[in-house]
């Protein structure tokens, strides 16, 4: 299979990325990853499409890792998928007790028929079997006028109620103090059974509220993921790698600077913030460190401070120079899951999470990207998100957050409940 690219020249790059996103929602397998003209360094792609499924490779757990290394190494091209949280059991984890609902399998990749580039005045596409000039024609008569939402949305209900999570959070403050752990990221699920929605409104409803610099519009056949993630898992570029965590948020109030402000220098000075950062970071740098050529490995930056239209955000960033010959599942084996969805120490806090949550965590928590022709890579952490399975009728949104010694468990129920209040307003269409 041979890949013919064409660059063309765009007027109006708002009009367009929709269209695209609209082209790609008529196939059964697309990745639509976009950047919302975020200038997060180190700056990936702004848009970036994978469209159609030329080729694929998709398991439960099992073997994954180890027939993906081979399928990446088939043939330089590009290459979207994810990353579900269960892989964890071929990354140092054990199998998870816990009933899954949504049909993603663990790991998928596939690639594409058709790849879109998207930039300000520039779009490029690339196809293996179809003349880019025609798939260029359809994109740019693409109707993107407003769906007719046929929607069906019963009673939005939660795995723990507030007394029940609140004695979860407790025994998991025993395990702390007791010294099993340091720090656990909870999460409990916000579901829907019996669902009817239409996931491309859902989803630029979803973004035009939250449009965060590692969103993604995901469908695999039936299964979709609508993710408004802020957070980076890995980047790789050449033979540098790095890291983005997020620990540390605080709310936005763009209607008064001066509030706004105060919460950004609030949170910036959180003493249990700035620990909760410093563990994952240490997490990560251990991570990396697996990898990485001795001594290579640095932070960057530690609580970088960036604002988002809902939230102010602490990200550090932790890089490292790869050993020579370092693939990219061998990446994945050494920093999957990653730190800021586990805590520390790993092994023990993916124990803790089979143990005390409700709920196989899947997709949520995993990651989606890309590979490049070169072998460069950039895949998020799949937050923010809404997770739906079409022909089972069922939506999932789970919500987390760090547990320490210093957690307030009625405080860590209404960080979750706020959460959950965001997304049931998207699928409501109350925004």
């Amino acid at each position: 299979m041979t890949r013919t690219f064409r660059s063309f020249q765009i007027s109006d790059f708002d009009t367009i990325k929709k269209q695209t996103l609209h082209w790609a929602n008529q196939f059964s397998v697309c990745c639509f990853l976009d950047n919302n003209q975020y200038a997060i360094p180190p700056h990936s792609k702004e848009c970036l499409v994978g469209i159609g499924d030329a080729a694929s490779y998709g398991l439960q757990t099992g073997a994954c890792l180890e027939g993906l290394e081979a399928f990446l190494q088939e043939k330089d091209d590009w290459y979207f998928g994810h990353l579900g949280y269960d892989l964890k059991q071929e990354t140092g984890g054990e199998s998870s007790p816990l009933p899954g609902r949504v049909g993603f399998p663990d790991l998928y990749f596939f690639i594409p028929e058709t790849v879109v580039i998207l930039a300000p005045g520039f779009m490029q596409i690339g196809t293996i079997h179809q003349d880019p000039v025609h798939v260029y024609e359809q994109i740019f008569h693409m109707q993107t006028g407003k769906a007719p939402e046929n929607t069906v949305l019963p009673e939005i209900r939660q795995r723990l109620n507030r007394e029940d999570y609140l004695d979860t959070l407790a025994r998991l403050k025993d395990h702390i103090r007791r010294g099993d752990c340091y720090e656990i990221n909870f999460c409990q699920e916000f579901f829907v059974e019996d669902a009817v929605i239409e996931p491309l409104t859902v989803y630029e409803r979803l973004t035009r509220v939250s449009p965060n610099p590692f969103s993604a519009f995901y469908k695999l056949e039936n299964c979709y993921l609508l993710c408004a993630s802020p957070e980076r898992y890995l980047k790789k570029t050449g033979s540098r790698i790095i890291s983005q965590p997020i620990k540390g948020t605080a709310p936005r109030d763009m209607s008064d600077p001066v509030r706004d402000k105060a919460f950004r220098e609030a949170l910036l000075a959180s003493a249990k913030e700035r620990a909760e950062n410093v563990m994952v970071v240490d997490l990560v740098r251990n991570d990396l460190s697996r990898v990485c050529r001795e001594g290579t490995v640095a932070v960057d930056e530690l609580f970088g401070m960036y604002s988002y239209p809902q939230v102010h955000q602490m990200i550090s960033t932790v890089s490292g120079e790869l050993r020579e010959g370092t693939g990219f599942t061998d990446i994945i084996r050494a920093t999957f899951p990653m730190g800021s969805m586990t805590g520390a120490p790993k092994k023990k806090v993916m124990e803790l999470i089979d143990r005390y949550e409700r709920s196989r965590r899947g997709l949520f928590s995993g990651a989606v990207g890309y590979l490049d022709p070169a072998g460069d890579a950039d895949f998020n952490v799949v937050i923010r998100s809404i997770l739906y399975d079409k022909v089972a009728r069922y939506l999932s949104f789970p919500a987390g957050s760090a547990v320490t010694h210093y957690s307030d468990p009625a405080q860590e129920y209404a960080e979750c409940a706020l959460k959950g209040d965001a997304i049931r307003r998207v699928l409501s269409g109350d925004v």
